[in-house]
C-alpha cells in the first residue's frame, strides 16, 4: 500500500474525529421518528431525490466513486434488509448508501449529533435518518420505526464502527450488538466497503464501494449467537474486501506508536 500522506493517532477506537456544530443535541422528548400524512410523504420523495443526484454528482466529481455490486438487490424487493458499512466519509456515508442499495430505500441509523449539524441537521430525518436516543424511554419508538422501516421491504443502513474516521483504510472492530435488527426481523445482512485507492492527479484517493452478502442469521442458535454469527460473517467480509485499499491517504496508528511522545 502506498505511503499515507499524514498520520492521525488515536488513543482508543471509541475517538471521535469529526464533530459536529452541536456534538451534544439531543432529541426532544416529544421526537417522531415516522411522520405519517400525504404531506410528509411527499417532502421525503422530493428530498430524497434530490440527495440522490447529489450523491451521484458527488460522488462521481469529488471522489471519483465507483460502485461494485456483487449482488443485486432488485431480488430483494419484497424484503427489508440491514446494511452494514465502514464510517470513513463524513459526508458520503449520508449519501451514497441510496446510490449503493438502489432500488431500494434506505433508512440510516444514526447518532442524534448529527441533527445539530446547521442546516442539513434538519434535512436529515427527511432523508431517512433514524437517530438513536439516549433516553431509554424513547428506545422503543426507536426500535419499532427501526422494525417497521424494514417490514416495509427498505434498507436500514448502520455504521457499526459507530465513529467517522475519514479516510481509514482498516476496518475496526465492533460488536455484535447491531445485528439484533437484522436477527429480529430475519432479515438478510448486507455489508457495502468503502476502499481507497490512488488517484494519477491529486493526493486524494478514488473511492470504491463493494456491496456483499446477503448473509443469513442461523435460526437454530440462540438470539445472542445468531448475533454473533452474523457479525462474525459480516466483519470477516469487511476485513476482506479492505484489502482493496491500494493507497493510504490518512494512516491511524495507537498513541503508543506516537515515537516523539506527542499527545
Amino acid at each position: 500500500m502506498a505511503a499515507a500522506k499524514r498520520t492521525q493517532y488515536y488513543r482508543t477506537l471509541q475517538d471521535d474525529f469529526v464533530e459536529s456544530a452541536n456534538q451534544s443535541y439531543a432529541l426532544g422528548e416529544d421526537y417522531v421518528w415516522i411522520r405519517t400524512g400525504l404531506g410528509a410523504k411527499l417532502a421525503r420523495a422530493v428530498l430524497y431525490a434530490i440527495a440522490y443526484l447529489f450523491a451521484f454528482a458527488y460522488g462521481r466529481i469529488a471522489l471519483h466513486l465507483k460502485i461494485v455490486k456483487n449482488v443485486n438487490m432488485k431480488g430483494f424487493r419484497d424484503s427489508g434488509a440491514v446494511v452494514y458499512g465502514n464510517h470513513t466519509q463524513p459526508i458520503g456515508d449520508v449519501f451514497f448508501p441510496a446510490l449503493v442499495c438502489a432500488p431500494k430505500r434506505c433508512y440510516t441509523v444514526a447518532s442524534p449529533a448529527n441533527l445539530g449539524i446547521p442546516v442539513i441537521g434538519r434535512l436529515l430525518p427527511w432523508l431517512g435518518a433514524l437517530p438513536i436516543p439516549e433516553n431509554f424511554g424513547q428506545m422503543k419508538k426507536f426500535v419499532a420505526a427501526v422494525n417497521q422501516r424494514l417490514q416495509e421491504g427498505n434498507c436500514v443502513i448502520v455504521y457499526p464502527e459507530q465513529h467517522v474516521w475519514p479516510y481509514c483504510t482498516q476496518v475496526r472492530p465492533y460488536a455484535e450488538t447491531a445485528f439484533d435488527y437484522a436477527v429480529k426481523n430475519r432479515a438478510p445482512a448486507f455489508c457495502m466497503t468503502t476502499t481507497y485507492q490512488a488517484r494519477r492527479f491529486s493526493q486524494k484517493p478514488k473511492v470504491t464501494i463493494y456491496l456483499d452478502g446477503p448473509f443469513y442469521a442461523d435460526t437454530g442458535l440462540s438470539r445472542r449467537a445468531q448475533k454473533e454469527q452474523l457479525r462474525n460473517q459480516v466483519y470477516a467480509c469487511m476485513k476482506k474486501r479492505s484489502e482493496m485499499s491500494t493507497y493510504e491517504y490518512i494512516e491511524y496508528r495507537p498513541m503508543e506508536e506516537d515515537k516523539d511522545g506527542r499527545e
